[in-house]
């Protein structure tokens, strides 16, 4: 009997160390996040000083933005579906050091060329760490009610993030060169790589076949050709035009091929079955058109905070600061909301107070309105949140464990390409309302107008350069256009919220915590070696 109890005693003991362990899994894993979302975001402030310095042109600029998140969302399906064959953790661990040299070569970059290409490099460990974050969450949490919490507490991380880029980059802007806002991700992968070594599980896919490199290439290149060729839209390249045309025909080739194909395998890199399940597929879609409706705002928010109101760098960060405390209380609150609420009503739900709140930044004008700016943005962070949150939840449960990694890349590669593609779509919306306003302005050369057109930032160089009552008049019209094209974003942005409200409707009502989808929640048979925690 005694026996019988103290076995019983040794039981619970490691189960109960089990669940610690868990938990600092997931501590380990959001510092992973926190380097990514950093990176994210803490470029946004700095574009003006960075502008001023190496003077890139309209086109390197865009890249210097964009090339992070295209990269990054051309290879989350690589790297997703290698760490299933490899290991997660081995190339978590590597994303860590890539990421770590992209960040040093970003920082001492002499001319717009090599940011460039370190924002590229940047995007390829992000690609490596982003994809391998989720897999691990999600095998490591198999009940769906702990894994809501962790998904909830690792969104919140992503908002922190978020916050913590533009607020950092503008106390580094105050004191140091441009450069330096790429510095800050080298102490946190000094700490990153050798803690994650010692502290996170390895874990891989149940698959014992070949990996699918040609088919993870043609992918890759695919997603790129895409993007890359909508970009040259958001550009104002025509629409005609063969570098455009070009990129985008053979990248829809490829990602058409890479879907014949991986239908046509026995063991495929990506199970499009899972596209099947409307759950599914309905929130990879709200999860592309939340970040297409709402992240080229935010780098257009960052240009009216600074250059509209005259706002500096790290003044810029504190005002979006509630945008993000707001997206930490809703990412804490969600595990409860959605087991209450249900996928549905959340998604749905936080479509619409999201384009409540773009809605009510279209009050936004020349002048500062702290109270209007606090409430739309607690609104926006709040509702993005909510959304977000319960779209990646009911992805990831959708997913058998053994496809982890591709249901995660799956997903981050929506929220990138949306991205990307939001910056592109809503970058070409603003120029297109901005630029007409300068078309011709009294007092104003024709030469010096067209300038101005490009953007705001080259509006004030050339007034400046003008001088006197033309430049004056000048200024006047590009913060004239800039407010108008700034209107004429936000009620595009609300269109799509509520396009991605209506197609929320697909979505589960309820919460399912048992037998959501095949294999969801049940661990994977895997080899011994393939089961132990390397401490």
């Amino acid at each position: 009997m005694s026996g019988t109890t103290t076995a019983a005693a040794a039981l619970r003991r490691r189960a109960a160390g089990a669940g610690a362990n868990r938990w600092v899994v997931l501590v380990v894993l959001c510092v992973s996040l926190l380097l990514v979302a950093v990176d994210a975001t803490v470029l946004h402030v700095a574009v003006p000083a960075v502008t001023e310095d190496l003077k890139p042109g309209a086109i390197e600029l865009l890249w210097i933005v964009d090339t992070y998140p295209l990269v990054c969302a051309s290879l989350l399906i690589l790297f997703g579906t290698l760490g299933d064959k490899v290991g997660r953790r081995r190339i978590l661990l590597l994303g860590y050091a890539l990421f770590g040299v992209a960040s040093a070569l970003a920082a001492l970059a002499p001319d717009a060329q090599v940011l460039i290409l370190a924002r590229a490099l940047l995007g390829v460990g992000g690609a490596m760490i982003m994809p391998a974050t989720l897999s691990i969450l999600r095998q490591v949490f198999p009940d769906r009610r702990e894994r809501a919490l962790a998904i909830g507490i690792w969104s919140a991380v992503a908002a922190v993030g978020a916050a913590v880029g533009p607020l950092l980059g503008g106390f580094l802007l105050e004191h140091f060169w441009w450069g330096s806002v790429f510095l800050v991700n080298i102490p946190l992968m000094l700490v990153s790589l050798p803690v994650g070594r010692l502290l996170l599980p390895e874990s891989r896919g149940a698959g014992d076949g070949p990996w699918d490199v040609v088919g993870a290439l043609m992918a890759a290149v695919g997603l790129f050709g895409v993007v890359f060729g909508v970009k040259r839209l958001g550009g104002d390249e025509a629409a005609g035009s063969p570098a455009t045309l070009v990129p985008l025909l053979v990248g829809a080739v490829l990602v058409a091929l890479f879907v014949r194909r991986q239908r046509r395998q026995a063991q495929p890199l990506v199970d499009l079955r899972m596209f099947a399940r409307p759950a599914f597929s309905t929130a990879v879609g709200c999860i592309v058109l939340a970040m297409l409706a709402l992240v080229g705002l935010e780098l257009i928010a960052a240009q009216y905070l600074q250059l509209v109101l005259g706002l500096s760098p790290l003044q810029t960060g504190l005002r979006l600061l509630p945008l993000t405390f707001a997206a930490m209380a809703a990412g804490l609150l969600g595990a409860r909301a959605l087991r209450r609420f249900g996928p549905r009503r959340m998604v749905c739900g936080g479509f619409c107070l999201t384009a409540a709140a773009v809605v009510v930044l279209t009050a936004m004008g020349e002048t500062d309105d702290t109270g209007l700016l606090l409430f739309g943005f607690v609104l926006l962070g709040f509702g993005l949140e909510t959304t977000l949150f319960a779209a990646y939840e009911s992805m990831l449960s959708e997913a058998p464990a053994e496809q982890a990694g591709g249901a995660a890349a799956i997903g981050e590669t929506s929220y990138q390409l949306g991205a990307g593609l939001g910056i592109a779509l809503l970058g070409s919306v603003m120029n297109a309302a901005y630029a007409p306003g300068l078309a011709s302005v009294p007092g104003v050369p024709a030469g010096a107008s067209s300038a101005a057109g490009h953007s705001l930032g080259e509006a004030y160089e050339v007034a400046g350069r003008l001088g006197g009552p033309g430049g004056a008049a000048l200024r006047r019209a590009a913060v004239d256009s800039f407010v108008h094209g700034l209107h004429v974003t936000l009620l595009v942005s609300a269109g799509l919220l509520l396009l991605g409200a209506v197609a929320a409707l697909r979505l589960p009502r309820v919460m399912q915590c048992e037998g959501a989808a095949p294999g969801a929640g049940l661990p994977v048979p895997r080899s011994p070696e393939d089961q132990r925690v390397s401490v």
